[in-house]
């Protein structure tokens, strides 16, 4: 039997995940990264560090599962997103990695401002430090400024930097999923647009070649784990192979993956539609020539929240326990939390928001805090989903899930009674990991589409609140919002 291989590099760690020729998951190995977290509050983690654990959690997977290394027939790597990266020619990293959650390019984009509008019309993107373009333009300013002025540079996203290591130095290539997401590609002529580069100040031969995504990427060994290289026939955003994975194939669909952050992502087909209310447009990926176009909101903290709640305030030990705090709470205490720690992102963009915890009584303690981090998740993705529904046009039928907080029932049946959708909960973890392999696989010719996304299983929630009760609690966190600006 062949086997596929998908890698996920995600914002907390780097998975393997060996997939066999059903498609079916075989064995999975995580290895974690530091998050390294400075006084001003710059995030950034360490490219040689990432690179290192994606040969270890390889090398894990392969070696654990007991399979024949001779049975690998292919790569699939998904990535976190626009966290962006700088090394020479000899692989060598200038700079730590600056992490997508970071927001020390605020300057950059306060210097812009009045170009926002060219920025947003060429890359589909509202001007923002989230992305690449921004992140670039200051290692340029911090970093570039003082090397030697032969210097070669290489920027990228995690999938260039793993490729150009993978690749042994040789390959320097990106996909379309990527490239949209830098704010530095024209998603009309699909090419890097020489007008956002000068804005930035990013020389466009910096920049590496854009790919359709199920293009070979070049072959690998892994560091001489394997005696033949093997092909690297995917590259996808983490948040694209999750839409991949869920089969999120036609025009209309939606999925939200909920991770450190969350992206909420709707297949708009092969047309480019400007977003009016606060969304980003960008590609799905691109396939076999053609590309596929998205509306995608994008919130900085969803999984992060139950991060906070357990390492920063102390309120849990494990994220178990969220589920049933919440539904130990007062359920007429108004607590509702804001989790604007690093600004809000979309539909809003106010990098300078502040977090907020109103409406707290003396009924306010431990339980209902936990519910109101809970809620907050669920309020600002039904934030996108009717921006969404106002860029499209279009009522949502259902809204697929995946990401480890969709293991909690509360959360879940909160963000279809919030959003008024039905919502269903993929059962397979590993969504990101997965639609990488599995374009790999079928680039390949192992799997085959037919079979192959129809063994997904999914816990579905119905709406259940009563309309005026939506409506009371929607209008409240709007309030609270508003006091973070």
């Amino acid at each position: 039997m062949k086997y596929i291989i998908g890698i996920d590099q995600s914002t907390q760690g780097t998975k393997a995940v060996l997939f066999d020729g059903d498609g079916a998951v075989v064995y999975r190995a995580d290895v974690p990264h530091r998050q390294i977290v400075n006084e001003k509050g710059w995030v950034s983690h360490d490219p040689e560090e990432i690179y290192r654990n994606v040969i270890r959690a390889v090398r894990k997977a392969v070696e654990e599962s007991g399979i024949s290394r001779e049975q690998l027939a292919a790569v699939g790597i998904s990535n976190q997103r626009e966290t962006t990266v700088l090394w020479d020619d000899r692989g060598c990293p200038l700079n730590h990695a600056i992490v997508w959650q970071c927001n020390r390019a605020e300057t950059v984009v306060e210097r812009l401002k009045d170009s926002g509008d060219t920025v947003c019309e060429r890359s589909g993107i509202p001007l923002s430090a989230y992305f690449p373009a921004a992140k670039m333009a200051w290692l340029m300013e911090n970093v570039v400024s003082g090397l030697s002025g032969d210097t070669k540079l290489h920027f990228g996203t995690v999938d260039s930097w793993l490729l150009y290591r993978l690749t042994k130095n040789h390959l320097y290539k990106t996909d379309y999923s990527n490239a949209s997401r830098t704010q530095l590609f024209n998603l009309q002529t699909l090419t890097w647009d020489s007008e956002l580069c000068r804005l930035f100040g990013i020389p466009m031969e910096a920049l590496p070649e854009v790919c359709d995504s199920n293009s070979c990427f070049g072959t690998t060994d892994f560091e001489g784990l394997l005696e033949k290289e093997i092909p690297i026939l995917s590259m996808l955003g983490d948040s694209h192979g999750a839409l991949f994975g869920q089969g999120c194939h036609e025009s209309g669909m939606v999925k939200t993956t909920y991770g450190t952050g969350s992206s909420v992502m709707m297949n708009i087909g092969e047309n480019f539609v400007r977003s009016q209310n606060g969304l980003a447009t960008s590609l799905a990926w691109g396939i076999d020539g053609r590309v596929t176009y998205v509306l995608e909101g994008n919130i900085n903290y969803t999984g992060a929240v139950i991060t906070w709640l357990k390492e920063d305030v102390g309120l849990i030990a494990s994220p178990g326990e969220t589920e049933g705090l919440a539904l130990q709470a007062n359920p007429a205490d108004t607590c509702i939390l804001v989790p604007a720690f690093t600004g809000l992102s979309a539909p809003y963009w106010k990098g300078d928001a502040k977090a907020v915890l109103a409406g707290m009584s003396r009924t306010t303690g431990r339980a209902e805090i936990v519910r109101a981090a809970l809620d907050s998740i669920a309020f600002q993705v039904t934030d996108v989903l009717k921006a969404m529904e106002q860029d499209s046009g279009c009522g949502l039928q259902e809204l697929r899930t995946d990401g480890g907080p969709t293991k909690n029932k509360y959360l879940m049946q909160m963000q279809s009674d919030l959003a008024d959708v039905k919502v269903s909960a993929a059962g397979q973890e590993e969504l990101s990991a997965m639609g990488a392999a599995y374009l790999a696989g079928l680039t390949a010719g192992i799997y085959r589409r037919e079979s192959l996304f129809s063994r997904m299983e999914y816990r579905t929630y119905a709406p259940e609140m009563p309309e005026e009760i939506r409506e009371g609690k929607y209008a409240a966190w709007k309030k609270a919002v508003s006091m973070t600006f």
